[in-house]
């Protein structure tokens, strides 16, 4: 019984470690955030998601500016449009 409790309180920490992935990798826009105006476009928003498709990005960016906000990214994220690595 207690190897089975480890064992759900791992899997309890990997699960919360991977599900902050998606979060960590937008959250620090400074990082992607090329030309430093506060907001990703689709290249920028690229490196941080590769798979990202311009399809996707347009449904990302919300008001149609051609950038996606913080708002719009995390919204994004909320939503699964937005996938690490695929």
């Amino acid at each position: 019984m207690k190897t089975f409790a480890l064992t759900t309180a791992t899997l309890a920490t990997l699960a919360t470690s991977l599900a902050a992935v998606p979060a960590m990798a937008a959250g620090s826009v400074s990082e992607v955030d090329a030309d430093g105006n506060g907001s990703l476009s689709l290249s920028e928003l690229q490196m941080a998601y590769p798979a990202l498709t311009e399809e996707t990005f347009v449904r990302i960016d919300l008001d149609a500016d051609g950038e996606a906000s913080i708002e719009e990214v995390t919204a994004a994220q909320d939503a699964g449009l937005l996938v690490p690595n695929g």
